[in-house]
């Protein structure tokens, strides 16, 4: 038996004592890097269900980040019992199904995703989930290190609210605490580290049970552990930003020695370490300090062919093309899991996907006034209101990954290669001589990604991105040049296609259900694609003129209002100025999947679609680059 089985079949001491806590308890869960605490959750939650005989929807479990969940999701189809219909959710996910159910009437799309929160953490006060079945018996709650500013608060009156009624099972880390960044003042940063953790203690005093995870099983050789013994250092850390940072910095030198230490993987334009990507059999992940790293190392694997995936951001959703499939094919209102599983066979469903796990996750959503059945037009809804169940969201698995530290947070890989880390440098002074510096956060960063192996650690090259910035007015990373104000290049999003309209009815004309069917059988994950310019003239004041997706040289699909707002943004250089050019081209990007997307029945009937009001787009990713006229150089524009 592995090492990996003997992990999935027993339970330490210490995790048992969490396991075997009762439904009423109110525990509070400390794990390190590694520490099995994903296998103790699923086998808690069992136990609650089984042994303290609690019903699925009165647990309500909540995590940070969709691979997070998407991770918890997985172990409970695979390992749980008892536990096979519970449902996890992200905080912002969780957040929003609260607001739609409690006031359907109010357009939560409109909100940002903090304005959501704030309305959840209200909504919470004035009781929006007691009464029905809604109201939980017990709250698990991963990942809680990461739980700062107005999601902190949300929580803090979740537990708060019910703490005479229910239990709960935290969990978290503090030296992984890597999402403090989403407070933008320095000081106020600070300050969030822990601060959940103590209001836990301070609130619950002596009815809180503080336990321990501190074996570590998922580095299985010496590299992998070797960045394992600053965790309890950087747990240690002071709150205060000032006295913290000089032993923050000597940590992240120590671990930066200890990453340089380790076997140097090369530099990507080496065509021995693109062949050593492609030819290794099992996981790999190379992780990057931010997305414009990221960016441009999968712009220089897609330019060698090397397939790999970019992870997105934990906000980024897409629903499967079966979804679509499955709606355009039913002519019912509803659905018995018999005919479910009927259709699933000629839907293009995710490898190894298992019919009886889809049929539980799209009735989280949509369960039918009948028993056993599922709700046709709740379904839809669902799709339209972005309220899939993450599991079904989640991109599809890659052997390699190109991901940020933060995005890769939860997840762990056979080998893993750190892109090579800076050296921390003396402050900058910004605003007031404050200090937007913070080597706490940075070695907490560079652990994380330390700890993400199972085997081999490797320090990697870093690319060449000293022209990839960051352009803040739009959260977007654009392709600079040799003057202050040259945009060559901009970073494409999940939102960037048009869900307005199905593809050929919009700014282009073809024949729909052809269309359709081509993007479902033809246009594949990787494919390369490019923006055309369809014409001159801006769609409106704010906006750039239309362009269209083009993947194998045929029009797919046309892109968002969003694209177009923020390319004229990033593009005109002063408030009173106007952009007398747009670049016809844009290339460099690629199909990141064919995702479904539902709309109003009368958009699909007029396309010849029939009225089941779904259909099917592209999903792009990369880092566009713009061409522009030929006598035009680059940097000049």
């Amino acid at each position: 038996m592995t090492v990996a089985s003997l992990i999935e079949h027993r339970l330490t001491p210490a995790q048992q004592a969490v396991v075997d806590q009762p439904w009423d308890a109110r525990v509070l869960v400390t794990a390190g890097a590694g520490a099995g605490k994903t296998h103790t959750l699923v086998r808690r939650l069992d136990v609650l269900v089984e042994r303290e005989e609690l019903e699925a929807g009165e647990i309500l479990v909540l995590s940070f980040s969709r691979a997070a969940v998407r991770e918890l999701t997985e172990r409970i189809e695979r390992h749980a019992a008892a536990a096979q219909r519970i449902r996890v959710q992200t905080f912002d996910g969780w957040a929003a199904a609260l607001l739609n159910r409690a006031y359907p009437d109010v357009d939560w799309g409109t909100y940002t995703y903090d304005g959501r929160i704030e309305a959840a953490t209200e909504a919470i006060d004035k009781g929006a989930i007691e009464g029905g079945d809604y109201t939980p018996a017990h709250v698990v709650i991963d990942e809680v290190q990461d739980l700062v500013g107005v999601r902190r608060e949300m929580v803090e009156a979740l537990l708060d609210r019910f703490q005479e009624n229910s239990g709960f099972t935290v969990v978290g880390d503090s030296a992984q605490a890597v999402y403090g960044f989403q407070v933008s003042d320095p000081d106020q940063r600070a300050e969030e580290t822990d601060r959940f953790l103590e209001w836990v203690r301070a609130t619950f005093g002596e009815d809180l049970v503080e336990l321990h995870l501190g074996d570590n099983f998922r580095a299985r050789s010496e590299t992998a552990r070797m960045a394992l013994p600053y965790g309890p250092q950087l747990q240690g850390l002071p709150r205060d930003r000032a006295a913290a940072a000089g032993e923050a910095e000597r940590i992240h030198g120590d671990l930066r020695t200890l990453l340089l230490s380790t076997p140097n993987f090369g530099s990507l334009d080496n065509e021995f370490v693109l062949a050593a990507l492609r030819d290794y059999p099992d996981t790999t992940a190379i992780l990057c300090r931010d997305n414009g790293q990221a960016l441009a190392l999968s712009g220089t694997l897609s330019t060698a062919g090397v397939r790999h995936t970019l992870q997105r951001s934990a906000r980024e959703r897409s629903a499967p093309v079966w979804i679509a499939e499955l709606l355009a094919s039913t002519g019912t209102t509803a659905l018995t899991r018999e005919r479910f599983e009927e259709q699933l066979v000629d839907l293009r469903i995710p490898v190894g996907a298992v019919p009886e796990a889809l049929w539980r996750s799209v009735r989280k959503v949509a369960r039918g006034r009948g028993r056993g059945t599922l709700d046709v037009v709740a379904l839809h809804r669902a799709l339209a209101e972005g309220r899939l169940p993450d599991e079904l969201t989640a991109a599809q698995p890659s052997s390699l990954v190109i991901s940020t530290v933060h995005r890769a947070k939860g997840l762990e890989f056979d080998r893993v290669l750190v892109v090579e880390p800076r050296v921390l440098k003396e402050p900058v002074p910004v605003k007031k001589k404050k200090f937007d510096y913070d080597p706490a956060a940075e070695a907490r960063l560079l652990y994380v990604a330390m700890t993400r192996a199972r085997d081999d650690l490797y320090v990697l090259d870093a690319p060449n991105s000293w022209m990839l910035r960051k352009d803040k007015r739009i959260d977007r990373w654009y392709l600079g040049g040799r003057s202050a104000w040259a945009r060559n290049g901009i970073e494409l999003a999940g939102s960037d296609v048009s869900h307005e309209q199905p593809p050929g009815t919009e700014e282009f004309r073809g024949d729909a259900e052809e269309l359709m069917r081509h993007l479902m059988t033809d246009v594949v994950a990787g494919a390369e694609a490019e923006l055309v310019l369809l014409h001159g003239i801006p769609v409106a004041s704010d906006q750039s003129p239309p362009y269209a997706v083009v993947v194998g040289g045929r029009q797919v699909a046309v892109v968002s209002e969003r694209f177009r707002t923020d390319l004229h943004r990033m593009l005109r250089r002063t408030s009173h100025s106007e952009i007398d050019r747009w670049p016809p081209l844009i290339t460099g990007l690629r199909v990141d999947c064919v995702e479904s997307v539902a709309g109003s029945p009368a958009a699909t009937e007029a396309a010849g679609l029939g009225t089941h009001g779904v259909w099917v787009a592209p999903r792009l990713c990369g880092l566009g680059r713009f061409h522009w006229y030929a006598n035009e150089s680059e940097g000049d524009a």
